[in-house]
C-alpha cells in the first residue's frame, strides 16, 4: 500500500457538486470545498461506543452542529439520522453551499459491522442490512472525501464503504499520509525510532517493522526491563515483565544486529516502591539491579544522556511510546528531556513525527504541538501503519 500516490481533495473538482466527508478534525477541508463551489457538503462521523444502539442523550453529534455552526459562522443543518430515505431526500438538491452534519453513523450496527442489543448481548450486523446501510450513505454525495485519519485502522462502512467514483483523502488525512509515507518510504537518515510503553508483545512488529526501516532504536518504557531481563539477567524487582515477549527479545536483538541498527536501552532507573504518584523512589542501575518489592517507573540521568546523545544525531525521528510514566511529575524527567531534545532538533530541520496516543498526549501536557513536526491524530492508525500493515480507510482511497 502506497501512502503517496493517493487522490487527495486538493486535486478535486468539486463545483456544483455533493461531497460526503468522513470527518475528525477537518475544518479546512469542509472550507476548501465551499470555497470551491461545492453543492453541499454532509458530514459523517461517530462519537463513543454506542455499538450500534442509538443513544441520543448521551452521543448525538448535535452539540457539535453547534459548535461547527459557531467555529464556521454558517448555519449548519443537523439530521437525526445518517440513512434512509429522509436523509436521503435531505441531501438529494440541497441549495449550494449548504453544510449538512449527519447523527452518529455508530448508532447503527452496520457501521462497526458488529454491537450489542438493547439487553446487552453481542450483536453481528446482517450482511444484506450492512449493503443497504453502505448504499445509502453512498447516496449522499457525488464525492467521498476521507478526513478521518484516526479511524483508517477500522474496516467501517463509512471508511471503505462509500461507493463513489472519486474518494479522495482530506487535507488532514493528506497531512499524516505525507508525514507517514516520508518515514517508511523516503526517510532521512540518521533515521531514529523512540519505542516505549509496557509490553514488548504488543510492540513485537513495531520493532520489527522499524528495524528494517532505521539506523538507531531506542528501547525505552516499561518494555525495557523485559529486554534487560533477557540480555543482561537483571534483577528488575516488581517492575514490569511481560513473559509471553521476553520470548522473542533475542530475535530482536539478531534482526537489530543484522540490519546493522543501534539499539539503545536505558542503563539506570528511577524506582519507586509502589505504583503511586506519592511512592517513595530511589536510584538504580543495570549492574546493581532493582530490590525485590521496587519497580522502575523512570529511566535515569545516565540513559537520559544516552536517549538525547541518540536523539541529537538523528535527521528523523518517530516517536511511539514514553520512556517513562509521564503522568506523575516524579516519574517524568526521562520523557521530558527526551522531548526537551526533539523540539530542540526539529528547530535545527530534524524532521520529528509523534505516533499518536501516550506521546500525543505528552505533547499536550507541555504544550510542544507546534513545536515538532508532526503529532498525528490516530494513535491506533500510526501504529498499524508503523508496523507495516495496511489501513483500510487508506486502501478504499482512489489511487492517482
Amino acid at each position: 500500500m502506497s501512502l503517496s500516490n493517493k487522490l487527495t481533495l486538493d486535486k478535486v473538482d468539486v463545483k456544483g457538486k455533493r461531497v460526503v466527508m468522513r470527518i475528525k478534525a477537518a475544518i479546512p477541508s469542509i472550507q476548501h470545498c465551499i470555497d470551491h463551489g461545492a453543492k453541499s457538503v454532509v458530514l459523517m462521523s461517530h462519537l463513543g461506543r454506542p455499538d450500534g444502539v442509538p443513544m441520543p442523550e448521551k452521543y448525538s453529534l448535535a452539540p457539535v452542529a453547534e459548535e461547527l455552526k459557531a467555529l464556521m459562522k454558517r448555519e449548519i443543518i443537523f439530521l437525526k439520522n445518517c440513512v434512509g430515505s429522509e436523509v436521503e431526500s435531505a441531501c438529494a438538491d440541497p441549495a449550494p453551499g449548504t453544510v449538512i452534519l449527519l447523527e452518529n453513523l455508530r448508532f447503527h450496527v452496520e457501521e462497526e459491522g458488529k454491537g450489542k442489543d438493547a439487553a446487552g448481548n453481542k450483536v453481528k450486523a446482517d450482511a444484506a442490512h450492512v449493503e443497504a446501510f453502505r448504499a445509502s450513505l453512498s447516496k449522499l454525495g457525488d464525492i467521498y472525501v476521507n478526513d478521518a485519519f484516526g479511524t483508517a485502522h477500522r474496516a467501517h462502512s463509512s471508511m471503505v464503504g462509500v461507493n463513489l467514483p472519486q474518494r479522495a483523502s482530506g487535507f488532514l488525512m493528506k497531512k499524516e499520509l505525507d508525514y507517514f509515507a516520508k518515514a517508511l518510504e523516503n526517510p532521512e537518515r540518521p533515521f531514529l525510532a523512540i519505542l516505549g510503553g509496557a509490553k514488548v508483545k504488543d510492540k513485537i512488529q513495531l520493532i520489527s517493522n522499524m528495524l528494517d526501516k532505521v539506523n538507531e532504536m531506542i528501547i525505552g518504557g516499561g518494555m525495557a526491563f523485559t529486554f534487560l531481563k533477557v540480555l543482561n539477567n537483571m534483577s528488575i524487582g516488581t517492575s514490569l515483565y511481560d513473559e509471553e515477549g521476553a520470548k522473542i527479545v533475542k530475535d530482536l536483538m539478531a534482526k537489530a544486529e543484522k540490519n546493522g541498527v543501534t539499539i539503545t536501552l536505558p542503563v539506570d532507573f528511577t524506582t519507586a516502591d509502589k505504583f503511586d504518584e506519592n511512592a517513595n523512589t530511589g536510584q538504580a542501575s543495570v549492574s546493581t539491579g532493582i530490590p525485590d518489592g521496587w519497580m522502575g517507573l523512570d529511566c535515569g540521568p545516565e540513559s537520559i544522556k544516552l536517549f538525547v546523545e541518540a536523539v541529537g544525531r538523528a535527521k528523523q525521528i518517530v516517536w511511539n511510546g514514553p520512556v517513562g510514566v509521564f503522568e506523575w511529575d516524579k516519574f517524568s524527567k526521562g520523557t521530558k528531556a527526551v522531548m526537551d531534545k526533539v523540539v530542540e532538533v526539529t528547530g535545527k530541520g530534524c524532521i520529528t513525527i509523534i505516533g499518536g496516543g501516550d506521546t500525543a498526549t505528552c505533547c499536550a501536557k507541555w504544550d510542544t504541538e507546534d513545536k515538532v513536526s508532526h503529532v498525528s491524530t490516530g494513535g491506533g492508525a500510526s501504529l498499524e501503519l508503523l508496523e507495516g500493515k495496511v489501513l483500510p480507510g487508506v486502501d478504499a482511497l482512489s489511487s492517482l
